[in-house]
């Protein structure tokens, strides 16, 4: 689909960061006056005055992970080893980054009748967690599932939050796996298998009709696709955004 339209960037001030999961970090930063975006989109993040860089640069993208009626913007991120992540980690707080503007079709359907059912790997976890709460707040009939695939309950960064949305929205039910539990210290009673059919059709009553979402590891997005098509779910009923490098 073509576009003329223009990405400005703004300027916006860190507020805070803090570490949601182990070696994952969320980055809140003052939502500019007049900012729009749909739950799911992602935008630049660029640091204008990093005290390092490297070859990889200074601009990264990353999906909001905020809901629209905060007046915040939240990035969250693995914390690789890099120039980039070591300087937003470090830099003092009120220090301003460029923004650009929202893109991307990640966002929630608009046909209330067709379920959602969301499949996130580790920080592809960051538009969902947009879309329930934005979902959440206006009381949206979708029904909406949200299976969430992690290492460790360690790594699986807004746990607390999810759980607490699905108390109040009756429309919303999550789903976690632990896949490595043998390297976890915590206990965990919940599904301990990778996302497959047979995972998918113990929560779902049937798998053709909902609109799928993906997003996580391009290994995962790339085995559940196969799982879903090879499932009978339609081509065009799967959505798929691919977290490399994060």
């Amino acid at each position: 689909m073509a576009t003329n339209a223009v990405l400005v960037a703004v300027q916006a001030r860190l507020m805070r960061r803090e570490e949601v999961a182990e070696g994952t970090m969320a980055f809140h930063f003052e939502k500019p006056s007049g900012f729009t975006f749909k739950a799911g989109q992602s935008a630049d993040v660029t640091l204008t005055d990093p005290p390092e860089t490297d070859t990889e640069g200074n601009t990264r993208t990353f999906s909001i992970a905020s809901p629209l009626f905060e007046n915040e913007l939240v990035f969250t991120t693995r914390m690789r080893d890099t120039a980039f992540k070591r300087s937003l980690k470090k830099v003092p707080l009120a220090t301003e980054v460029k923004i650009g503007s929202a893109t991307g079709s990640f966002t929630l359907h608009k046909n209330r009748a067709k379920p959602a059912v969301f499949l996130a790997g580790g920080i592809g976890i960051t538009p969902f967690l947009s879309i329930v709460r934005q979902a959440d707040h206006d009381r949206l009939p979708h029904k909406l599932y949200l299976f969430y695939s992690n290492r460790r309950p360690e790594d699986a960064a807004f746990l607390d939050t999810l759980r607490t949305l699905e108390k109040t929205n009756p429309n919303f039910r999550l789903i976690c796996t632990m896949t490595e539990m043998s390297k976890s210290k915590k206990g965990w009673k919940g599904e301990t298998v990778l996302i497959d059919k047979e995972m998918l059709s113990r929560h779902l009553a049937i798998l053709q009709g909902p609109i799928y979402y993906v997003a996580g590891p391009p290994t995962m997005v790339a085995a559940i696709r196969q799982t879903l098509v090879g499932a009978g779910v339609e081509e065009d009923d799967i959505r798929a955004e691919e977290f490399a490098g994060y």
